[in-house]
């Protein structure tokens, strides 16, 4: 059952279609590479707009025999973006969260990739925005960062 919807043999609902980038992905091959046999019609494909859809079925026939499907080898990247907006902010606390924030940022956990800062401020306005980009766990310590930065 897909979606609560019984799967007949033939039916819409099993047929299986892939980008061309897939396909290359589960054979191995380059992009440009896959687009030649479907230029040479050695792989059937169905224009959809701008982009090739290719039919389980006939990646099968160019590869003599069923495909599987790889797992991704390697633990999932997470990445959060995530913008913090401070209001009624002096140039003191602006110079204090941005100095702890982009510190912080600059020096990752162990084995964690760096996480990424951009801090604007707004001296009319009184206001700091902070985009922060990185792995989940370095984004949510520098949130607690900026949380106790902006409560002082």
């Amino acid at each position: 059952m897909i979606r609560g919807y019984p799967v007949v043999e033939g039916s819409f609902v099993e047929q299986r279609y892939y980008s061309v980038d897939q396909v290359a992905e589960l054979l191995g091959l380059h992009v440009k590479t896959v687009r030649g046999y479907i230029r040479d019609g050695r792989l059937a494909a169905t224009r959809i707009g701008k982009q090739y859809r290719i039919r389980r079925e006939d990646l099968e026939a160019l590869s003599g025999g069923p495909v599987e499907e790889r797992a991704p080898s390697g633990p999932v990247a997470v990445e959060v973006s995530t913008v913090v907006r401070l209001e009624g902010v002096d140039r003191n606390r602006v110079d204090r969260v941005t100095t702890l924030v982009t510190a912080a940022a600059a020096t990752p956990g162990r084995g964690r990739p760096p996480v990424h800062v951009q801090a604007v401020h707004d001296a009319a306005a009184h206001s700091l925005r902070l985009v922060i980009l990185g792995d989940a766990a370095g984004t949510a310590a520098l949130l607690e960062l900026v949380e106790m930065a902006a409560s002082d």
